[in-house]
């Protein structure tokens, strides 16, 4: 029988951090908080360098957690906070965030080398509406067999809507 240790890969001082199941997005608090010194803010509390046990006791005396917002700063920056609430408001924020952030949407418009005039304003007008609404436009020329030959007609006719749009977008 093998008497290794069975989380030989595991280092014991790990713990795992608390409250979150993604450990990128968790926060180290309270006892977990290794520096020495500490930055401390907070509303309740005069902002300045504290030693740990100092910071402790204070977040202990209000009944809130101390939480290490920034853990690359010398000395880290703690909070003084409910971290359970800190949490919902991180959440609350990156929805918030997520919202606000504008999903770009790409409407194609294809032509043939040889796109006769009611088509061409036909599918302007299509392209002038997908502008308006806020998406972008991509339009292309394709060719098929050969029309190929018709490079020139199609670069024309990508200018001609490209100058058709231009007060558009």
């Amino acid at each position: 029988m093998d008497n290794k240790p069975q989380n030989s890969g595991q280092n014991k001082n790990v713990q795992p951090r608390k409250g979150d199941k993604n450990a990128k997005d968790a926060y180290i608090i309270n006892e977990r908080i290794r520096a020495r010194e500490v930055r401390l803010v907070g509303d309740n509390v005069e902002v300045g360098v504290y030693s740990i046990q100092d910071a402790l006791k204070i977040a202990d005396d209000l009944g809130l957690d101390l939480i290490e917002i920034s853990p690359n700063a010398e000395p880290p920056v703690c909070k003084i906070l409910d971290y359970q609430k800190f949490l919902y408001q991180q959440k609350k924020r990156q929805k918030e965030q997520k919202a606000k952030s504008t999903k770009v949407v790409v409407k194609e418009i294809r032509f043939g080398p040889q796109t006769d005039e009611h088509d061409y304003n036909f599918k302007l007008k299509h392209a002038v509406g997908f502008l308006k609404e806020g998406a972008k436009v991509k339009a292309y020329v394709f060719f098929k067999g050969r029309s190929i030959l018709f490079k020139e007609q199609g670069e024309v006719l990508l200018l001609r809507f490209a100058n058709d749009l231009e007060e558009y977008g």
